[in-house]
């Protein structure tokens, strides 16, 4: 069985569980509208290189940030954090549901969700050339 669907209805539950925590929280939608993409601005870091990049938006794009992010809200009782995380969440949710995984350090299409990734070929996992770091194509090429 492909898990790749699972991951997608995961991360619509994700998504759909946070807009509801929002909703309950009395969130306002403007706030909710105009913060949703931040997360996305650590793409910004594909402007250095594929390694930053990944780096980025993979630190944007865990659910540990805003998880720690809501305990600090709840346990020091500033609630006006908490929506802030279930915007977070509610991004990174939506993101799993329309395929964006966490990123590799090779190319920005280069996912933990992208099913060529994951493929096996008569038992063996295929690893393209655009896949390896520059330090194993030299290594491969000498």
């Amino acid at each position: 069985m492909n898990p790749r669907p699972l991951l997608h209805l995961e991360g619509a539950g994700i998504l759909a569980l946070s807009l509801f925590a929002y909703h309950w929280n009395h969130g306002s939608w403007t706030l909710f509208a105009l913060l949703f993409l931040v997360p996305d601005l650590g793409m910004a870091g594909y402007l250095a290189n594929a390694r930053v990049g990944a780096y980025a938006y993979n630190a944007l794009h865990t659910y540990a940030g805003p998880l720690l992010l809501a305990l600090y809200s709840l346990g020091t009782n500033h609630p006006a954090i908490l929506p802030l995380s279930i915007i977070w969440i509610a991004h990174i949710g939506f993101d799993r549901m329309l395929g964006y995984g966490l990123k590799y350090p090779t190319r920005f299409q280069d996912t933990h969700l992208n099913p060529d990734r994951h493929a096996l070929d008569a038992g063996h996992p295929r690893q393209p050339a655009h896949w390896l770091l520059p330090d194993q194509v030299v290594a491969k090429t000498k």
